[in-house]
């Protein structure tokens, strides 16, 4: 047989290499090691050979027959038992209460562009899809409906973020499970342990506690132990199918790969809705402290790390600015005061002092959170959070009304220009939140001078 079909073995070794064994996304799932199985797909691939003869060439190579155990992913922990009962337990009462339960997770991300890929598909003999080594890459994030057998997948164009993740759970919510369970008053969600998902990561309950107060719906979570991730439902009911649906299709575009999974089903019923996310989610975003321990979490007391629920609940009140770690807004005013005159600002004093409430309060509903590297300290690259809010929105509102570069600006307030443009950057989504518009003056003003002279200031001569 060897000699007749060279590369028979070597395709067979493929197959139950340590590598392959238990992957989730392989056609096979754990069933790699039954011979059957084995001569079906060496068949597919091309390779006509039954059992029996798989069975004498694996005892050949050195294979003897073994449990199903999937490979060790790490240490195994001496609570993992015990987690995937406590899931089972919280899936099954979730379940026969009526509520929704769903798994998620990242698909692992994918090569785009005409650029070859595992696999085949029918084509007139002699023409198959010509490709060539260009990609660019989509990540596919998924959410499992258990209770109803169906999928709902965002391919994203950015970063594999926290971000996207819950975006993904809020298209799914919006689109799918709002309908789905219109009587839903709590949701539980099972993850992975690791990833934009994971139990350690900030951002991940960050955004959860946010998706559970805009929905007025309780979020719980149940991580799976580390090591375990492919025994959460969504990789095996979910994202192998998908892979086993586009085996052998090159994915040439976000939209090729949205409806490819799109058009994925099963014979027990699945059905899969896939749409393309095209917006921008950068990596790297961290939570601060202060955020973290405002959250409305609450630890169940088996193991709390790994299962913890999100009460529809908006952040607790940050503590009064004297007993701020760094003082959010110092009470103080640092800018001259005649940079608020209302010729300048655009506004007179009862609609600034407006504004200030409105954007205070804004402030407060979406708390900071901060790059690697920068510092919450009014260190540079901070942002605008060590000046008050009255001098955070004049730097603003000269900036904008005025058309002023930062170089005159600096001279005007006294500020670094590395504080004014993190100043300008903090204050602008808020203000369009606000709906705010700045009336634009009458002219490009490119000196302090200029500035003085329009607030009817006179510095005094040195």
């Amino acid at each position: 047989m060897r000699e007749a079909d060279p590369g028979l073995v070597p395709a067979l070794l493929a197959l139950v290499e340590p590598d392959q064994r238990g992957d989730p996304e392989s056609p096979l799932l754990w069933t790699v090691k039954s011979t059957r199985n084995l001569a079906a797909e060496l068949t597919r691939q091309g390779h006509r050979v039954g059992s029996d003869t798989v069975a004498a060439l694996l005892k050949a190579e050195g294979f003897s027959l073994q449990g199903t155990s999937r490979t060790t992913e790490g240490a195994r922990h001496p609570d993992r038992d015990a987690q995937f009962r406590y899931i089972n337990d919280q899936v099954t009462a979730y379940l026969a209460d009526g509520q929704p339960v769903i798994s998620v997770d990242a698909k692992k991300k994918e090569t785009l562009g005409n650029y070859a890929v595992v696999g085949r598909e029918w084509h007139r003999a002699g023409q198959p899809v010509q490709v060539r080594a260009h990609d660019f890459p989509a990540v596919p994030y998924g959410i499992y409906d258990i209770g109803a057998d169906a999928g709902w997948v965002s391919v994203g164009c950015d970063g594999d973020t926290s971000a996207f993740a819950v975006a993904t759970l809020r298209r799914w919510w919006n689109g799918e499970g709002r309908r789905r369970y219109p009587h839903a008053s709590r949701l539980l969600v099972t993850a992975d342990a690791g990833g934009s998902n994971g139990y350690r990561v900030r951002a991940w309950k960050k955004e959860l506690a946010d998706f559970a107060y805009e929905t007025g719906i309780e979020v719980t979570a149940c991580h799976f132990p580390p090591g375990t991730s492919k025994w959460n439902k969504i990789e095996h009911r979910l994202f192998s199918q998908i892979s086993i649906n586009w085996r052998g299709r090159p994915l040439t575009s976000h939209e090729v790969v949205a409806s490819t999974i799109g058009a994925t089903t099963t014979r027990s019923g699945l059905s899969v809705h896939a749409e393309l996310d095209p917006g921008a989610y950068p990596t790297g975003v961290t939570v601060p402290d202060t955020v973290m321990e405002r959250l409305p979490l609450t630890p169940h007391e088996w193991h709390g790390t790994w299962n913890y629920t999100m009460p529809p609940e908006p952040l607790a009140l940050e503590p009064p600015l004297a007993t701020t770690e760094f003082g959010r807004f110092p009470a103080g005013d640092k800018l001259p005061a005649w940079l608020r005159h209302p010729s300048v600002t655009g506004l007179e004093p009862a609609a600034f002092d407006d504004l200030a409430v409105r954007y205070r309060t804004w402030c407060a509903e979406h708390p900071p959170i901060f790059l690697p590297g920068k510092r919450p300290d009014g260190g540079p690259g901070a942002g605008g959070r060590w000046l008050s809010v009255s001098d955070q929105l004049v730097v603003f509102l000269l900036a904008k009304r005025w058309s002023m570069a930062q170089a005159p600006l600096a001279e005007a307030t006294g500020l670094a220009k590395s504080r004014i443009g993190a100043t300008l950057r903090e204050v602008a989504p808020a203000l369009t939140a606000l709906g705010h518009t700045i009336q634009a003056g009458a002219l490009t003003v490119t000196t302090a001078q200029q500035l003085a002279a329009i607030a009817g200031h006179n510095p005094t001569p040195l």
